[in-house]
Formats: structure tokens, C-alpha cells, sequence
């Protein structure tokens, strides 16, 4: 543009000086002229320069951020001069705008990552479900339900990653096909090869029927689960314990009776050796009996410190020979004993063992119906401060089904008036109380296998 302005005056300086040659005078005032008119063009084309560099630099800062208006003079009088005042209002409006978008975008930052720290900090695993039914959005508790690292569920089919029964899987489904909500439903999730109780809601963020996109919550409910179960039990067990209380004692009268006539009865045999080892008998067991019932009450009572302790071979000696006199020899069934050597002590009387183990081998007994050649064998050992016995038979064991139920109270799998459903949970109480427990051993696979785990009494560290 510059060199096109220069020659264009220069063309027209050289015409006037051409055209009147032959006169000095004229030809030195148009070349004055031609001159002056040179000048004022090339200042003119210079100051729409210096004005159109001024807006290109504006521009230029404008594009990285900085809105500053750009000076009016020394451009008011170039025609590019008359729209800087122009481009200083809309950049004036611009940067307000582009001022309004950065506080925006900070308050949209804050109150994202607001809600992501409270979303992270939720007690329940959180899901946002596309419209694909595919995970969007996970936070940390549900990886931790799942047992994944952070960002594994991301893209996961919410049906692949939910290992559902058909019942859950069924009312899921009609959740989404039907878009109704669902609130705090209990559902039974396999995680890590065991299956956890889960509570599970769902909410649509819209009603458009072709709209799926939700949020689902997962909170790990077994252990309140469990918790509840324990707590009903023991409410079931106390007034089991109220019930037994009372028909314990009934029984002391009779009980005592039996004892009195079984006492004469061996001394007015003393010539009748065998009638007198009958009524011997009946006595010893009589006293057991009463041993027995004495320790209910005690079990139905407040616990008081005993310093008793029970030599757990010699109770199973005396037990499973009593058994053998009376029923195991009728059922022609083998007992076996394999017992660890020496005395295993553990804290408290036997009474109370007494009834774990009668109950545990008449468990046995019951299971052993119509199986060829029936076996019944009662183990003792020791590891390091536990000791352990278990009673084991090659019956058909229990259904993994109904496993997770042996020790709740009245639950039972005899047919009707073979048994209450109370053995195993009074047993277990009992055993409970002493610091111990019993276990069905999943691993057993010749029948089924009962162990109960009691604290072994240091005889180092006993008084003497």
C-alpha cells in the first residue's frame, strides 16, 4: 500500500513537470505543489498505518487475554482511528464478559469438587448409570464394595458387574424396564467368592421413558445384618433360657426321688450283684442328670467366676461309654474315641460340656438312620492355648443350603417331633460363654463334622 501511494504522486509529479517544461517558474511552483501533495499523501498513508498497527497489537493482546483499550490519539483523525473508540467498547464488553466466564468457571470448579468430596465421603457406594446402562461415575465406596482399584468400574454393564440371584436380577430389571424407584431393597451380592447382603437404591434422573440414566447406592449391610440376627437370637435364647429355668427346676423333685429309691434298691441287693450294679448305675446317672440340670440353671442365671475346671478326655470317656451301654450298641453303632494323650483342662465345670457334646452325638445318632455300617468318632487335641473336639459321622452331612441356619433357634431339619431346634443353639450359647465356639466343617467331606474350640487352661500359670 505504501509503495502504491508513493507512485501514484510520483506519476502525477512527473505529468505536471512535463506538461509545462518550458516555463520555470510554473514548472518550479507544480513541482512545489506535486511536493507538498507527495508529503501530506505519505503522512496521511503513515498515520493509517501507525492506527491499523495499533489495532492489530490490541487485537494481538486481546487474543492472550489482556483487554486494554488502546489510546485515541495520536489516531482520532485517520479513518482507522475512527474505530478504535469502537473496538475499546466492545473489548471493554468483552473482557466484563470474558471476566464473567472466569468467575463462572471458578465457581463451577468449586462447587464440583464440593460435590465430589462429598460424593467420595458418602458410607455407601455410589453408581451413575448411562443410558447404556453402563457405570459413568463411581466413588471410592463402591470400589471398595467391589474390591477394585480406583476407576475399574467406569464402562462396567451394570448387569455384568451385579452377580444377582434371579430374584434380584428379576426385580432390577423391572426397575429399569418400568422406571420406578426402589428404596433400601435387600439383595444378596457375591463378592470375592462370598455372597454380602446389600441395600440397594435406585433413582432415575428423569421420567423420559427413553431416558435411563440413574444413580444407584450400595450399602454393605452384613454385619447389621448379622448384628440383628444375633440380637434376635439372643432374645429367642433368653426366654429359651427362662423356659429351661423353670422346667430344670421341676425336674430337681423327680430327680431326687429316682436317686432316693435307686440308692435302696442297691442296698436291699447286696446279695444280687448284677441288681445292684442296675441300681449303681442308675444312681451314677441320676446324679448326672442332676449335675446337668444344675448347670442349666446356672446357664439361665447370671455367670458367677468359677475356678472349676473340666478334664475334657475324661468327659468324653464317661459320655461315650454311657452311650454305648444305652444306645449305640442298640443302633449298632461304631464309636470310636481319639483322644489327644494326657489331661485337656478348660475352664469351668463339665456340666455344662456335658450338654454340648450329648447333644452334638445325639445329632449324630439321629443322622446315622439307615446307613450301612454307621460310625460316630469323637476327636481331642491341642493347639497351643485351644483346645478342640470334634464329633464327626458318615452320614449324608447338611445341604450348603441350610448351613448358615444350624444354629438359629427352633430351626431344625428332623421331621416333626425328632427335634425342637434348640440343641445346637444352647450348645453354641454355652460354649459362647466360655470364650469358645462351635463350627460345622464345610472341609469334612465323609458326613458331617461338628468342632467346638474352648480356651485351654495354662497349668504353668494355675495357682497351686
Amino acid at each position: 500500500m505504501r509503495l502504491l501511494g508513493w507512485g501514484v504522486l510520483g506519476g502525477l509529479a512527473y505529468a505536471i513537470g512535463g506538461s509545462f517544461w518550458h516555463d520555470d517558474r510554473t514548472a518550479w511552483l507544480w513541482a512545489t505543489l506535486a511536493a507538498a501533495a507527495l508529503g501530506w499523501a505519505a503522512a496521511r498513508v503513515f498515520a493509517e498505518l501507525a492506527a491499523l498497527r495499533a489495532l492489530q497489537d490490541g487485537v494481538r493482546r486481546a487474543s492472550e487475554g489482556r483487554f486494554d483499550p488502546i489510546p485515541i490519539e495520536p489516531h482520532a483523525a485517520t479513518f482507522v482511528g475512527r474505530l478504535i473508540p469502537e473496538y475499546n467498547t466492545t473489548i471493554s464488553t468483552f473482557g466484563l464478559t470474558f471476566q464473567s466466564v472466569v468467575e463462572c468457571q471458578g465457581r463451577f470448579l468449586d462447587e464440583r469438587n464440593r460435590i465430589n468430596t462429598i460424593l467420595q465421603s458418602l458410607p455407601v457406594g455410589v453408581l451413575s448409570i448411562g443410558d447404556d446402562l453402563r457405570v459413568n461415575t463411581a466413588n471410592r465406596q463402591a470400589d471398595a464394595v467391589f474390591g477394585v482399584e480406583s476407576g475399574k468400574l467406569i464402562g462396567a454393564n451394570l448387569f455384568d458387574l451385579l452377580e444377582l440371584t434371579e430374584r434380584d436380577r428379576s426385580l432390577l430389571r423391572d426397575a429399569f424396564l418400568y422406571k420406578y424407584p426402589v428404596r433400601n431393597q435387600e439383595i444378596g451380592l457375591k463378592l470375592g467368592g462370598k455372597t454380602r447382603y446389600i441395600a440397594l437404591s435406585l433413582a432415575f434422573y428423569s421420567d423420559a421413558e427413553n431416558d435411563m440414566g440413574s444413580v444407584l447406592t450400595l450399602q454393605d449391610i452384613t454385619e447389621h445384618r448379622a448384628l440383628m440376627e444375633t440380637v434376635t437370637m439372643r432374645e429367642k435364647l433368653v426366654a429359651m433360657g427362662q423356659l429351661a429355668a423353670g422346667v430344670a427346676h421341676e425336674l430337681n423333685t423327680p430327680l431326687g426321688n429316682v436317686l432316693g429309691y435307686a440308692q435302696l434298691l442297691e442296698r436291699g441287693a447286696e446279695d444280687r450283684p448284677k441288681l445292684a450294679g442296675y441300681a449303681r448305675i442308675i444312681a451314677e446317672e441320676t446324679r448326672r442328670c442332676s449335675r446337668v440340670v444344675q448347670e442349666l440353671l446356672g446357664y439361665a442365671r447370671k455367670d458367677e467366676c468359677s475356678d472349676e475346671t473340666c478334664d475334657v478326655n475324661q468327659l468324653v470317656r464317661e459320655l461315650v461309654e454311657t452311650f454305648v451301654d444305652c444306645r449305640l450298641k442298640r443302633y449298632r453303632i461304631d464309636a470310636r474315641m481319639e483322644l489327644a494323650p494326657g489331661a485337656l483342662l478348660v475352664e469351668g465345670g463339665c456340666g455344662q460340656l456335658d450338654i454340648v457334646l450329648t447333644n452334638l452325638i445325639v445329632n449324630a445318632i439321629h443322622a446315622l438312620d439307615k446307613v450301612p455300617d454307621p460310625r460316630i468318632v469323637v476327636r481331642t487335641w491341642q493347639e497351643g492355648p485351644q483346645v478342640f473336639i470334634s464329633v464327626s459321622d458318615n452320614g449324608p452331612g447338611v445341604a450348603p443350603d441350610v448351613r448358615g441356619r444350624l444354629f438359629d433357634p427352633f430351626f431344625t431339619t428332623k421331621a416333626v417331633g425328632q427335634g425342637t431346634g434348640l440343641g445346637l443353639p444352647i450348645s453354641n450359647a454355652i460354649v459362647s460363654r466360655r470364650g469358645g465356639f462351635i463350627n460345622y466343617d464345610a472341609d469334612y467331606t465323609d458326613g458331617a463334622r461338628f468342632v467346638v474350640t474352648l480356651p485351654a487352661v495354662d497349668l504353668g500359670r494355675m495357682r497351686q
